[in-house]
């Protein structure tokens, strides 16, 4: 199983369970969680991060709702595939950013404040 590095700010703005999905959704698209690999249980990755199974749970949800895992019985969550991007340089440009936001000294909730109100400000509308 690959070494997972997940972390939750519980004061940021963003909610716990869409932290933890998007950091896996993060490992998936990013190819370090390639697929076929399993997710670790869900009683685990709460009680590592100190949450409820409920969040985890949720991020799991909808990590199978975008299509990145699938869950079953006995074999638990696994990764089905990346989600793919319209642009390969999408990926890289992605990258490109979170490494000049750390080396920025941005936290990780302030980076991804910065993409939405990018986002917010490019939408058509």
């Amino acid at each position: 199983m690959t070494e997972l590095d997940i972390s939750v700010d519980l004061a940021a703005a963003e909610p716990p369970y869409e932290q933890v999905r998007a950091q896996l959704a993060g490992y998936i698209v990013g190819g370090a969680l390639p697929e076929g690999e399993r997710l670790p249980p869900i009683r685990i990755l709460a009680a590592d991060l100190g949450l409820a199974t409920n969040t985890v749970g949720r991020a799991y949800k909808e990590l199978e709702a975008a299509g990145l895992v699938t869950t079953r019985r006995r074999t638990g969550t696994i990764v089905t595939g990346r989600q793919s991007l319209a642009d390969p340089v999408l990926g890289a440009s992605a990258t490109a950013y979170a490494r000049s936001a750390l080396r920025a000294g941005l936290s990780e909730s302030a980076a991804l404040d910065l993409v939405r109100a990018a986002l917010r400000a490019a939408s058509p509308g």
